[in-house]
């Protein structure tokens, strides 16, 4: 046996990522308290859900998306609720058919997350909120947990935007 590695199956061409255009496909900002939400004595908890969608577009283009739903809450009310997708065009060939899950769903979010929590962190000061910054997400470790619910039977597909 040949320690070799295999050629990729895309006719020994290596194998390519390319991103295209990163791009801010829909946003939202609320504050249902109104006033009464800049007046409150505790600070807001704050609740991020993350999810995310792939489009096929052509044979090797994708339309990556992640949507970002962030919400304040002060004892029973909301504060704020921003709602982001984040979207980019990726380019990808040369990939055997086991990785394009991982990049798929690990990789391109985790790009598109950085230009998520800018959009967030401006939406939350323009409404007159002080700054948010979002925590950084191990989308592997997410992409993996996915992965194994899936494996045993609990997992439904993939969260999706909308």
């Amino acid at each position: 046996m040949s320690d070799d590695p295999k050629p990729p199956s895309n006719g020994g061409a290596s194998p390519q990522l390319t991103l295209h255009r990163i791009y801010l496909k829909d946003a939202s900002f609320e504050t249902p308290a109104g006033p009464q939400g800049f007046t409150g004595d505790t600070a807001p908890e704050i609740n991020m859900q993350l999810g995310t969608g792939v489009q096929t577009l052509d044979e090797n283009t994708y339309e990556v998306i992640l949507s970002v739903t962030v919400t304040a809450t002060a004892e029973t009310k909301t504060v704020f609720l921003v709602e982001i997708q984040q979207a980019g065009l990726f380019d990808i060939r040369g990939f055997a058919e086991a990785e394009m899950g991982t990049l798929l769903g690990s990789y391109c979010p985790n790009v598109l997350y950085a230009f998520a929590r800018e959009a967030v962190a401006d939406l939350v000061a323009k409404g007159g909120f002080p700054q948010l910054l979002l925590a950084p997400v191990n989308f592997d470790a997410l992409y993996a947990q996915h992965l194994q619910q899936q494996t045993h039977g609990q997992g439904t597909p993939a969260p999706t935007a909308h």
